[in-house]
């Protein structure tokens, strides 16, 4: 096998659009990271629609919003709280957090994760680099939240190359299946919460609309932060 990076950071989002949750590691099902997306806010009026959540495309602040797994290592069994941008910590499912968020907005939990693709994400710190010079602003992964970020041993967006894949990570086999599609979500700043549609654009222009990559899990295991990144013949 051939060693391709490492992995530099591991984020998982209990809740959908909230902020990350940083590891150091982490158990990685069929399913993706334990405890990713595994919960989400409906929009009212949307429940029937093929999209029907409450993301930061809607409500920027909500990352803003901090969400954590009393047990972080067992997620599945662990009550899931969360600080809002006033200070209070919530319970998830406590309905005045479901208020706060708007008008007839509820919570709903999915053991498997709600995710609009496939449960694992992958990016790397050269394509954060390359993009970067191309709208000439540093970035940060939290605007495009990954679940892995990998520092890989080539330049230029070399996560493309491993589609159709496997990557050994860790205890974790993963088939890089599709690059990501990406949409207005990756020009609002987590921190600031400003936009900036030029990053979508020069995506959009520069990368046929995709930057990163989306995969499944081909065999489960444990993913660390340091691991090495193998690319499977």
């Amino acid at each position: 096998m051939t060693v391709v990076g490492r992995v530099a950071a591991l984020w998982r989002y209990p809740v959908k659009s909230m902020a990350a949750e940083g590891l150091d590691g982490v158990e990685v099902s069929w399913h993706g990271l334990a405890g990713d997306r595994r919960w989400a806010f409906i929009r009212d009026g949307q429940v029937r629609s093929g999209f029907p959540w409450l993301t930061i495309r809607e409500r920027p602040e909500l990352a803003h919003y901090r969400p954590r797994f009393t047990e972080p290592d067992r997620p599945n069994a662990s009550p899931t709280l969360v600080r809002t941008p006033s200070g209070d910590e919530l319970d998830v499912a406590d309905p005045a957090l479901a208020a706060e968020l708007g008008p007839g907005v509820r919570v709903i939990k999915q053991d498997r994760g709600v995710f609009d693709t496939l449960p694992l994400s992958l990016l790397t710190t050269q394509t954060l680099t390359g993009l970067g010079r191309l709208v000439s602003t540093d970035l940060t992964a939290g605007r495009f939240r990954p679940n892995l970020l990998v520092d890989a041993t080539e330049l230029d967006f070399p996560e493309d190359a491993w589609v159709g894949r496997v990557l050994r990570i860790g205890g974790l086999r993963m088939r890089v299946d599709k690059r990501d599609q990406r949409c207005v979500m990756i020009t609002i700043d987590p921190v600031t919460l400003r936009r900036d549609p030029a990053i979508l654009r020069a995506v959009a222009r520069e990368r046929d609309n995709r930057l990163g990559v989306y995969g499944s899990t081909v065999e489960p295991g444990r993913v660390t932060v340091g691991d090495p990144v193998e690319l499977e013949p």
